[in-house]
């Protein structure tokens, strides 16, 4: 009884802030015909950085320096790509007005989609927002609510791109501006026709969209960025990735992320193939196309969806994702824990080869690519998880990850939709503390927290259905206490049901015996697990404790699971955890 109680309020709730639906008519509203954004455009953030008194972003003198912007990829008119949605960067020059302040303006936007998409930033010194409106063809409306973090303060781990300068009266300063992606939910299958922006001091909108890039593709294969980090250097080098496929499609198109980025990437030419051996392909590698381009380049914190191909992805098969670099690339956007050998050839561009013999050199890690899908399909499950998700201790090219097991089961079965299976595991991710900050060069590539990484690594992935959130492990064993993890969890959960994903969570792994998993960690965990057991916040339960747990000592993973560090299954674990899943939690 208590749980349907919840459900009811939970509903009540997310229909009154989201998606309220009522006739403007019959609201007896009198309303000004919206207009495009840019005939709003009533503030100028951005400064010739000779001229830096003509622009006044925060109300102090301040601006941004067009130079930096440059220097990312961000030039007046481009039209950028950030999870999932194409946004255009203000067709305006330095001193002109290229942004509106937020005050309840109805502003023209068109299309259908999953979500709304806004370039934002505050410029309050804190995160800033408010309530805004939604209106459709059919006369109806749906609310939201837009926040911005400030453009001086807001978390690096979540920005679209950061840049290192700022303008002021007295001089340009080294310190960092951010600028953000924020994303709002629509109903579904309803057109847009404009949007009332939130009247909120401060709040300043750049661009806004609906984001349509996901529908009619279910991604097969993708990974998380987990940092961005020093690679090679390579200088006119060709990348030929192995990435292995759950759904299977007559079209295929891949997708780059250049996310943490602070410098635009150069992709000259790209092809897909599917493997033979090594870096060997089956048949003469496809030509990918970008814009009807055999290249892209790829401003700093974006992405590159190449266009819809013609070419049969088998399933559960492995493929050969070619691109040629033509410059010099020595930092990157990588997955750090591929799990596979990957191949990086001599110099020049041998996309086009279908032989090894230019690919000389192994890699361990996936930089730049993030997606493969295909064309329709059923749509995605989105698995969020850490190293035991992303498959360490598992065989080297293999693909015995605990998600490739899932997506076998259900390939041969007929019970509920053959979905694509997404593994976003990041080794020694967390879920409320960032490992990798979210800016800048490092060695680190456990990636940002999960709260942070969500609305990339999940929301915007293509179609998804269903998520699983299969975290707290790290969390616990480096100090944060059970009711951090239950609140980021708890967070996680509300967050994907307001976009209408079915939210599964995983209950975490015993590890006694592993060097931080001490009595007090353990504790730790038995509370967050009950907390997830008693099923008041997620829509089901994977109980993969109690499938490793040894019933003898509980606190520890049967040696028959036990990868041999006492964390992390091995293959025959992970195919335990994989095979006790119930695929009709997996249907929304």
């Amino acid at each position: 009884m208590r749980r349907c109680v919840r459900g009811i309020v939970v509903v009540l709730t997310l229909c009154g802030s989201l998606v309220p639906t009522v006739s403007a008519h019959a609201a007896g509203e009198k309303r000004a015909a919206p207009v495009p954004l840019a005939r709003l455009f009533d503030n100028v953030a951005v400064g010739d950085d000779g001229s830096p008194e003509e622009a006044d972003f925060d109300g102090s003198g301040a601006s941004l320096p067009a130079r930096d912007l440059s220097a990312a990829g961000w030039t007046p008119g481009r039209v950028l790509t950030v999870q999932g949605a194409r946004l255009t960067w203000p067709k305006r020059q330095p001193g002109e007005p290229d942004n509106v302040r937020a005050a309840g303006q109805d502003v023209r936007v068109t299309g259908r989609g999953d979500a709304l998409a806004f370039l934002v930033a505050g410029t309050a010194g804190t995160e800033v927002g408010g309530p805004g409106t939604v209106t459709y063809a059919n006369g109806t409306r749906s609310g939201y609510r837009l926040t911005a973090p400030d453009w001086l303060t807001g978390p690096l781990a979540t920005k679209a791109v950061a840049l290192p300068h700022i303008n002021t009266p007295g001089g340009q300063l080294a310190r960092q501006a951010r600028l953000y992606v924020v994303t709002v939910p629509l109903v579904p299958g309803r057109a847009v026709t404009s949007v009332r922006l939130p009247s909120a001091t401060d709040l300043h909108v750049f661009a806004v969209s609906v984001r349509t890039a996901t529908q009619g593709w279910t991604g097969s294969w993708a990974t998380a960025t987990g940092g961005y980090a020093a690679v090679g250097p390579w200088t006119d080098r060709t990348l030929r990735l192995v990435v292995h496929t759950s759904a299977g499609g007559p079209r295929v198109r891949v997708r780059f992320d250049n996310t943490f980025a602070a410098a635009p990437v150069r992709i000259a030419s790209a092809t897909v193939a599917v493997q033979a051996t090594g870096a060997a392909s089956r048949s003469t590698p496809v030509a990918l196309s970008f814009g009807g381009a055999a290249g892209v380049t790829i401003p700093a914190g974006t992405q590159a969806y190449s266009d819809p191909l013609g070419f049969s992805v088998p399933a559960d098969a492995n493929l050969l994702v070619s691109f040629h670099l033509p410059g010099t690339v020595a930092a990157a956007p990588v997955h750090g824990l591929a799990q596979q050998r990957s191949y990086v050839s001599e110099p020049g561009d041998h996309t086009a080869e279908g032989a090894a013999g230019a690919y000389t050199s192994v890699i361990t890690r996936w930089p730049l690519l993030a997606g493969v899908d295909v064309g329709g399909g059923p749509g995605s499950v989105v698995l969020l998880g850490d190293s035991i998700t992303d498959g360490d201790k598992s065989t080297v090219g293999a693909n015995r990850r605990w998600p490739n097991v899932l997506a076998g089961r259900l390939l041969r079965q007929s019970t509920v939709p053959r979905y694509g299976v997404l593994n976003l595991g990041v080794s020694g991710n967390r879920v409320v503390t960032d490992r990798y900050p979210g800016d800048g060069v490092s060695t680190d590539t456990a990636g940002v927290s999960a709260l942070h990484r969500f609305d990339r690594d999940v929301l915007a992935q293509p179609s998804p259905r269903t998520a699983v959130v299969f975290e707290g492990i790290n969390d616990l064993r480096w100090g944060t206490s059970a009711e951090q993890v239950i609140a980021g969890l708890r967070e996680l959960a509300a967050r994907g049901h307001a976009r209408g994903l079915r939210m599964l969570a995983a209950t975490i792994l015993p590890c006694e015996g592993e060097a931080r998993c001490t009595a007090a960690v353990d504790a730790e965990r038995v509370a967050v697990n009950a907390w997830v057991r008693d099923g008041e916040v997620f829509d089901g339960v994977l109980d993969f404790d109690a499938v490793v747990r040894d019933p003898g000592r509980p606190a520890r993973m049967l040696p028959a699971y036990d990868s041999g560090d006492h964390l992390h299954p091995g293959d025959t674990g992970l195919a335990a955890l994989a095979d006790s899943v119930d695929l009709r939690l997996l249907r929304p």
